[in-house]
């Protein structure tokens, strides 16, 4: 059996370096592109290293191939189908033919690009049956529901394009796509909608029930507008303070779900204008988190711009190994708003110990103040630390090598199912050291314009191993398995068989 023990202090600071690309790229355009940028982390290469698809807003979507080697994190630029127009890009198989699809939000008709081996994709939209419509789309989640072999496809747009009263108090309907024949329709209305800029479909209470959350952006829906939460039955039900969701309004840009507490359920990160809020779940609710916990990262964190941060990408990861959870937002003013800060420095908040959360960002050298949007912490080489990759409103993309010194002992678990949802969305994996907890669920969706759909990463800390069991998408939780750190493993479905890849 692997030992276990707490998790402990490590002591150095976090270091980064930055990696050259093959080519330059942007995230360009005119007011349509304000929103969105983001980039889906993902392996089709099948050698366990994550590929990048980028979206380029009013320029080309890029693929960047993995070509990480010696300790050494670089890429090469693969072919990828031309397509402009893109805000975000997310991977998912939605065929479950083990090949890994995406999903395109455009500023234009959206895209379903179907995975045919080697990192080639197709165009999809027809042979699926798929309406990608004529929208401002920014936002996008997906789950599998009970009983169905493809994926419910959500997407969220943003301002109606088309509304003459506009663009101020015209934000656009939502839609949702659930499996038909193989395929899809033309899909359902989500309305009212508030000018949705993430969502993410999560079993939110761990009660065995996914419901669908949006954020939204108070800038466009000005009042009247909320946070929104959407029970996905036979009929989509939009929830409010009766069925335990408190509606709250402000300037929505990203969702991040991660259970940093050790309870088993999962707090929320909330970016915006201004505060970023943390939402943390208790038996009687969900509070904000206070102000003291470190995670408000309300003002930029350098130079002397005093100005409201505008937040857009967050999300949770251990960037050091030691065993908590870290979190890391992109900043950038939407454009040239004169009551946000310009000068606006990406954060990499850590975990102290106590809990709380300290500002590292630049020390790290990552506290860059481009327009920052999407973003992703990523294992770029294989060699357990957290990289990090960055898309840029007008500014070249840019990717970090971690290279922090005496980090601590990691684990990644990839759950896995047959026939159908091969990825095991909706899954969650569990890790128990001693007293200390740990809960993450596998999702598609969240952050700002993208995703990562990889091995789910732990750290670890000192501790040599840690025990592991996956609570699956039907309920049947797998055995406790102790496992050794270090090591990437494959388990599926019910869980009684892992091994290492």
């Amino acid at each position: 059996m692997a030992a276990v023990c707490a998790a402990g202090p490590l002591g150095a600071e976090p270091q980064f370096r930055p990696v050259e690309m093959p080519v330059e790229h942007v995230y360009a355009g005119g007011w349509e592109h304000f929103v969105g940028g983001g980039v889906a982390v993902f392996d089709c290469s099948g050698d366990g290293l994550p590929e990048l698809v980028a979206a380029g807003g009013q320029g080309p979507a890029r693929l960047f191939l993995n070509r990480s080697a010696g300790g050494k994190v670089a890429f090469v630029e693969g072919d990828f189908p031309e397509e402009t127009g893109v805000t975000g890009a997310w991977p998912i198989d939605i065929d479950s033919d083990g090949e890994v699809d995406l999903v395109l939000a455009r500023v234009g008709e959206n895209r379903l690009l179907r995975g045919t081996g080697d990192c080639r994709f197709e165009p999809a939209n027809a042979a699926w049956g798929f309406d990608g419509r004529d929208r401002w789309s920014t936002a996008f989640a997906a789950t599998w529901e009970a009983g169905e072999a493809w994926p419910t496809l959500a997407f969220g747009n943003y301002v109606d394009r088309d509304n003459p009263e506009g663009p101020f108090e015209a934000c656009d309907v939502n839609h949702l796509y659930r499996p038909q024949n193989g395929g899809y329709g033309e899909g359902e209305a989500l309305q009212p909608g508030f000018c949705a800029l993430s969502m993410l479909i999560s079993d939110w209470s761990r009660s065995g029930v996914a419901d669908l959350r949006v954020s939204n952006d108070r800038h466009y829906y000005v009042s009247g507008g909320t946070e929104q939460m959407w029970r996905l039955g036979e009929v989509p039900n939009l929830l409010g303070e009766a069925e335990g969701f408190e509606p709250v309004s402000l300037w929505g840009m990203g969702i991040a779900s991660r259970d940093i507490t050790g309870d088993g359920r999962p707090e929320v990160m909330l970016t915006s204008m201004g505060d970023q809020v943390l939402m943390q779940q208790g038996e009687s609710g969900w509070a904000r988190a206070p102000y003291s916990l470190g995670v408000t990262a309300a003002s930029p964190h350098t130079g002397e711009d005093g100005r409201p941060s505008t937040g857009w990408h967050p999300e949770w990861g251990d960037v050091d190994n030691d065993g908590r959870v870290d979190l890391f937002i992109t900043k950038g003013n939407v454009d040239q708003m004169p009551g946000m800060a310009m000068e606006d420095p990406n954060n990499l908040l850590m975990q102290k110990e106590d809990g709380t959360f300290a500002e590292a960002a630049k020390v790290a050298g990552v506290a860059t103040s481009e327009r920052s949007r999407g973003a992703a912490l990523a294992d770029l080489d294989g060699d357990g630390r957290r990289d990090l990759v960055v898309v840029n409103r007008r500014a070249p993309m840019e990717v970090w090598q971690n290279v922090t010194p005496g980090t601590g002992h990691w684990i990644k678990i990839d759950p896995g199912q047959p026939e159908s949802n091969l990825f095991a969305i909706g899954a969650w994996v569990e890790l128990r050291q001693g007293e200390r907890r740990e809960a993450v669920e596998r999702t598609v969706g969240g952050g700002h314009g993208g995703g990562t759909l990889m091995p789910l990463h732990f750290g670890l800390g000192q501790a040599d191993g840690a025990e592991v069991r996956v609570i699956w998408p039907d309920g049947v939780a797998s055995p406790w398995v102790p496992l050794s750190a270090g090591q990437t493993y494959r388990v599926q479905w019910p869980g009684k068989v892992w091994w290492v890849v």
